[in-house]
């Protein structure tokens, strides 16, 4: 009889223990089939939208890539958002309630330095990896471990926006002489002029004229007139989006004719813009990031073109998507092979992955360096030249959009003076 009960509880501890297996499998393969989550504000609303939605529109095409392939560690990602509103001030609740009450796995950030800077505080609080989407020097402050920058300005990215700008400018004969420097007064702003008057003391010239003006600002009048009455041979303008659509088109109607200007004017990239200003641009000397000019096809870029091109109608985005798009997907492309070569979600292990790889994207090969910016800077310069209409065809093909600088991406000349781009 007890040889009989033994055998009974035998069994039912077999059973129990059949069953604690079953359920701790079934525990795991749970969690295995949670997605990895990504969260991030982008502005889909405000002056900051034309370049945030494109963005948006590329990170999910990232997500659906990523996803078609098995995921990232066997689990698929899901990217959690919320729209910015292009508003600094909605970025510290939208990263809060992403970490706090979301819980997400990991936090990118929105586009734009001005977005960016505010978000930096609660992720070094909550020491957590940070990849940012075009945001200018934003770690020279803080200086956080964590924090990588995929933008191509290299390690000293203030200047940078403005370098090539002085480089084709004092190659000119007779060499200008004297600078005017405005700016918009706001992160990106404050930091592409502080870049300029660096480049322009290098360069030893004359600054006769160096003020920022209100973000709020619609009339540019009387700015525009100012620099005219101080007579600078080159100006160095350093906007946002709907302040450079209106500088350009305040500079064509005064007339104003210096020998060169640009430098550092965001927004003239989108083709929103390209198309609403069209031969209002001609002459214009401006930085760009990426553009699919043969020399700057990177595996992996046209076909991320041709995905989203083929969505931009029924999406309601940039129609060309020159800009925004591989950068987008490429700093989810970091993030993501990180996650596959670590074989880890942890942070500490990530950040110390992304610091010494070199990865492989859509921008080309990228290294980060010192404060998670760039190794080495990759900025283009390129001037706007012939444009005859306002059309998308007007800008689809790049021959109105010639890149100067480097060397090695060149695909033009400069039509020097201003004037004579503007004939």
């Amino acid at each position: 009889m007890r040889a009989m009960l033994s055998r009974r509880r035998i069994v039912r501890h077999l059973a129990c223990a059949v069953a604690a297996s079953a359920a701790l499998a079934s525990a795991d393969a749970a969690r295995a089939a949670d997605p990895i989550t990504i969260g991030f504000g982008m502005a889909l609303t405000g002056p900051l939208a034309a370049n945030g939605k494109m963005s948006l529109l590329a990170m999910r095409i990232w997500e659906e890539d990523v996803n078609a392939k098995g995921g990232l560690l066997g689990r698929p990602v899901k990217l959690i958002y919320y729209d910015d509103q292009s508003s600094p001030s909605t970025i510290p609740g939208i990263y809060t309630k992403l970490l706090d009450v979301d819980k997400v796995d990991f936090a990118v950030s929105a586009y734009a330095s001005t977005q960016i800077a505010p978000a930096m505080p609660i992720m070094i609080q909550k020491k957590r990896l940070f990849l940012s989407l075009f945001g200018t020097g934003i770690n020279d402050e803080f200086n956080y471990d964590k924090y990588f920058s995929m933008l191509p300005t290299g390690p000293t990215p203030k200047p940078a926006f403005t370098k090539g700008f002085f480089k084709v400018a004092l190659a000119q004969d007779p060499k200008p002489q004297s600078i005017a420097i405005v700016a918009a007064d706001a992160e990106f702003g404050r930091n592409a002029s502080d870049g300029a008057r660096e480049n322009a003391q290098k360069a030893g010239l004359k600054i006769v004229y160096d003020k920022t003006y209100p973000p709020a600002t619609t009339d540019f009048t009387p700015i525009v007139r100012a620099i005219q009455a101080a007579n600078p041979d080159v100006v160095v303008i350093c906007s946002y989006p709907l302040d450079s659509v209106g500088m350009v088109k305040t500079i064509n109607e005064l007339g104003y004719k210096p020998k060169m200007i640009g430098g550092a004017m965001v927004g003239l990239q989108a083709t929103v813009f390209k198309t609403q200003l069209g031969p209002l641009l001609n002459g214009i000397v401006n930085y760009e990031t990426w553009i699919p000019a043969p020399t700057m096809q990177f595996p992996g870029s046209m076909e991320l073109i041709k995905k989203y091109q083929a969505r931009a109608a029924s999406e309601g985005v940039d129609p060309l998507g020159y800009y925004m798009p591989v950068w987008a997907y490429a700093y989810l492309q970091v993030l993501g092979q990180a996650i596959e070569e670590t074989k880890s979600l942890k942070d500490d292990a990530l950040a110390d992955h992304i610091r010494k790889t070199t990865f492989k994207t859509v921008v080309g090969d990228v290294k980060f360096g010192a404060r998670g910016e760039w190794a080495e800077d990759r900025m283009l310069l390129v001037q706007f030249q012939n444009i005859k209409g306002n059309s998308i065809d007007d800008f689809r093909d790049l021959a109105t959009e010639v890149i100067l600088d480097p060397p090695q991406y060149k695909s033009g000349n400069l039509i020097y003076p201003y004037a004579d781009a503007k004939k």
